[in-house]
């Protein structure tokens, strides 16, 4: 959307329920396939929509699609940029759709499909320097590191709202994302006669993962502090956020998050909410000397417990490390500050 006030007219062409133009986007929806194998498959049928947008440029945003954009590049002649957005090969180790025998082959084929990509078409755009290093150096393609800030139209000033919670997560509810590290972290607050009280709210990996989670919370005896709901609009985002006083980002040390930055923080810094997240190192220089929250050690529920009891302690604390996230996202960590940087690898690529 912000490309728009360039003057580009970007066509988003997916599996997606959209049709015609929103805010200067385009919207032309593709059949859903039934599944993850038809849509690699299915390829030729993307790549013929594709064509028919006669586009200067196709930004390919799916390691799925890498043997459509392969197509477009040396059977058509297109320029093509592939964008992976996260650490996909790491993915693959944690995705509960796959049998857990097929988890790493599914993990070296995407990383050569991406290998392969780096280095035959036009751009290759990661959005952490961590994802980018294994292709830093593959191919001619030009690279780029687009981090995937909030755009400022979703998250405008914050106003008073009623915090009805303590705390707030958000994203994918599961063992790997800390989720039970923090309802951990909040029975050991109960027991200390803290009652924390906690949003969650995304998605989980399956039905069995929710049924979990509410287990965990009848086994820890804090059904009445959590309230759990599923994936909301991204256009609701911010009103959600706003009624929490504080963000927590557990996120566990794995191969994913050793690499992926995580959106969230930025996301809830923008809402003038300050953020205790996991200490790990894609996330770590973004906090620097800068009063936007606190890390605690992954995995540590003692930690994350004594980290939420300091800072709910002291409302001035919150106050402070509230205003200053919010200004670090007006001041750099915000889209408007990225969008020139893709519109010049685009320039670079069509100058070819």
């Amino acid at each position: 959307m912000p490309l728009v006030a360039y003057g580009v007219h970007p066509t988003i062409l997916g599996p997606h329920s959209e049709r015609g133009q929103v805010q200067g986007v385009e919207f032309v929806p593709l059949p859903k396939s039934r599944s993850r194998a038809l849509r690699i498959l299915s390829a030729s049928r993307i790549v013929l929509s594709a064509l028919q947008q006669k586009a200067d440029l196709y930004h390919v945003h799916s390691p799925e699609l890498i043997p459509a954009a392969l197509l477009l590049k040396f059977v058509f002649g297109k320029q093509v940029v592939y964008d992976t957005r996260e650490d996909f090969p790491s993915m693959m180790l944690t995705k509960a759709y796959l049998p857990v025998r097929l988890r790493a082959l599914a993990s070296r084929v995407v990383a050569i499909a991406e290998r392969l990509a780096a280095r035959s078409l036009d751009g290759f755009i990661t959005a952490d320097s961590g994802t980018l290093r294994p292709h830093a150096k593959a191919g001619k393609s030009r690279k780029l590191v687009l981090y995937n800030f909030p755009n400022l139209q979703y998250f405008p000033e914050p106003t008073p709202a009623n915090q009805a919670f303590d705390l707030v997560y958000r994203g994918g509810l599961s063992e790997r994302a800390g989720t039970f590290v923090l309802l951990n972290s909040l029975r050991l607050l109960k027991d200390r006669g803290i009652p924390v009280r906690l949003l969650m709210f995304g998605y989980t990996d399956n039905q069995q993962t929710e049924r979990t989670i509410r287990d965990a919370l009848r086994t820890l005896g804090i059904e009445e502090l959590v309230t759990l709901r599923g994936v909301i609009r991204h256009e609701d985002m911010a009103a959600t956020l706003s009624q929490a006083r504080i963000a927590v980002c557990p996120l566990q040390k794995i191969p994913k998050f050793l690499n992926n930055i995580p959106v969230k923080v930025f996301e809830s810094w923008a809402c003038g909410l300050p953020v205790i997240a996991s200490d790990l190192p894609p996330i770590r220089p973004f906090f620097g000397k800068q009063p936007y929250g606190v890390l605690v050690q992954p995995g540590d529920s003692e930690e994350l417990a004594n980290a939420i009891a300091q800072m709910l302690s002291s409302p001035r604390l919150l106050e402070e490390y509230g205003r200053q996230a919010r200004h670090a996202v007006l001041e750099r960590y915000n889209i408007a500050f990225e969008i020139p940087k893709l519109l010049s690898l685009y320039k670079e690529v069509l100058s070819c």
